[in-house]
């Protein structure tokens, strides 16, 4: 498929890499992409940022069928671009829209378009330490109509936004609210697609968290509301006894690529690795015995965030000495210096832009 370019005749001021939050501006360009059911995808092109034009009956609007995904651009210490792992988002991407009946994408196609569009754009990249681009892959629904059945038409865009950390506390230890009055997702839902529904789902219980004094929740599955399953933003991993436990990917759970490099790097190192159900009533026997040692949960966008205290029901748990445990700031040091080129690759994650 051609690739068309078109570039913008007056860049936008960088912003201040110091005073970065995350998702609040974007770059010049943007990549956009067409599908109807006699062309297939088509039109592929970057061009300047700009709004996306609907009508009112838009279907995406009315009946959420899209899906999404998030992955960074890094600055490297010798100051070449890369990125970490992207093959598996474009996988997952596909792997969602499966899920709400969006055609699939050709992966390897839209990981060169999106190469282009940050060479293009590649001044947006930040250098302050720690810093990134983060990347916004999105499919939505595009027909013109009110009835709920799949869309025949689509569009595909992705834009970039130039992130400093993505919680307040920085790499620092969160607390979590565990709830057993809500629910997110169930096994055969969309828990495991990254779509909209999936994350409005959790809105309100946040809230009610962040009104509590709390960072994220931690949910429970949604039929016995006793296997805990993942925080709103990440999966969730527990040291016990050195051991490294996360539950499975059962069907409610996204497939986490960061929690995957993680359990890659345990086994590499010989850390005893396990994924399996856990309820929370061992969570909190393992505290009560002294054997639960770490809580920390993993994502693109944090990377690794420690887990201070863990409210469930009027219980608050201390994990650990409530500062940073010495796993979550091992995997922490050895993921982002892969993806900052601050040490070896030994499984081949990174991919250069240019």
């Amino acid at each position: 498929m051609d690739l068309k370019i078109t570039k913008v005749k007056t860049p936008k001021e960088l912003p201040d890499d110091s005073k970065l939050g995350f998702g609040q501006v974007f770059s010049d360009h943007m990549f956009n992409m067409d599908y109807n059911p006699e062309q297939g995808w088509h039109n592929a092109r970057i061009e300047p940022y700009a709004s996306i034009v609907m009508d009112p009956a838009t279907m995406v609007l009315h009946y959420g069928q899209a899906v999404f995904e998030g992955l960074k651009v890094y600055r490297a210490s010798n100051g070449k671009i890369q990125l970490f792992r992207p093959d598996r988002n474009m996988a997952r991407f596909n792997r969602s829209a499966r899920l709400v009946c969006i055609p699939e994408i050709d992966e390897a196609f839209i990981l060169h378009t999106l190469k282009k569009l940050i060479s293009i754009d590649k001044e947006w990249v930040p250098r302050a330490p720690e810093t990134s681009l983060y990347v916004r892959p999105t499919i939505v629904a595009m027909d013109s109509f009110l009835g709920v059945r799949p869309s025949n038409t689509y569009r595909l865009f992705i834009i970039l936004s130039p992130v400093g950390a993505y919680y307040p506390e920085g790499f620092n230890p969160v607390k979590i609210w565990v709830t057993d009055k809500y629910v997110r997702a169930v096994r055969g839902g969309l828990g495991e697609a990254k779509t909209p529904a999936n994350y409005a789902a959790s809105l309100y219980a946040a809230e009610v968290a962040t009104k509590a004094g709390y960072s994220q929740v931690l949910w429970l599955d949604a039929v016995e509301q006793r296997y805990i399953e993942e925080v709103g933003t990440m999966n969730i991993l527990f040291v016990i006894n050195g051991e490294l436990i996360t539950p499975p990917l059962g069907g409610s759970i996204l497939h986490g690529i960061t929690r995957d490099s993680i359990l890659t790097l345990a086994r590499h190192w010989n850390i005893p690795v396990s994924e399996r159900r856990i309820t929370i009533d061992e969570v909190l026997a393992f505290h009560k015995d002294g054997s639960l040692q770490e809580i920390f949960g993993s994502g693109t966008a944090a990377v690794i965030s420690p887990v201070s205290h863990l409210a469930w029901q009027d219980q608050v748990l201390t994990v650990g000495d409530g500062r940073v445990g010495p796993m979550a700031q091992r995997f922490y040091e050895a993921i982002t210096g892969i993806q900052y080129g601050r040490a070896e690759d030994p499984f081949g994650w990174i991919v250069p832009v240019d």
